[in-house]
């Protein structure tokens, strides 16, 4: 297996970390009940910490597919250079940082954080697009 299917296998393993946090801080809030049943009352929207883990969350689910598709088309087309394992490294790394800095509401640092690992989706779509 690749590097970069190394990291894409992180990958899903931290979308699924991100999945939990929130739901973990609403169960807490709300109750076993609300957790265990079928949600048909709508509840306010989680506040604090699990608010901002909530919508870091959705925000991974942006980038993914992305970065997703990105890895699937270099490892197809037979592109495996030190440039997209480069962008794997910075997609990946970039999104575990991500996460505490948006769960502790640091502003601008957690946008470059968001650039960076945007930056490695691009990295492994050139590489692969451009590598002959």
């Amino acid at each position: 297996m690749t590097i970069e299917l190394v990291y894409l296998a992180l990958s899903i393993v931290l979308v699924f970390i991100q999945l939990l946090l929130p739901i973990g801080i609403a169960t807490r809030e709300r109750g076993r009940d609300w957790n265990a049943g079928p949600r048909d009352q709508p509840m306010p929207p989680l506040t604090g910490i699990g608010g901002r883990l909530e919508r870091a969350h959705r925000n991974i689910m942006e980038t993914f597919p992305l970065f997703m598709g990105a890895v699937l088309i270099a490892h197809l087309a037979g592109v495996h250079t030190w440039v997209t394992v480069t962008g794997a490294s910075l997609y990946f790394w970039g999104r575990v940082v991500y996460v505490p800095l948006y769960a502790l509401g640091i502003p601008y640092v957690r946008s470059l954080v968001w650039v960076v690992s945007t930056a490695g989706i691009f990295l492994i779509l050139a590489a692969a697009c451009l590598t002959r």
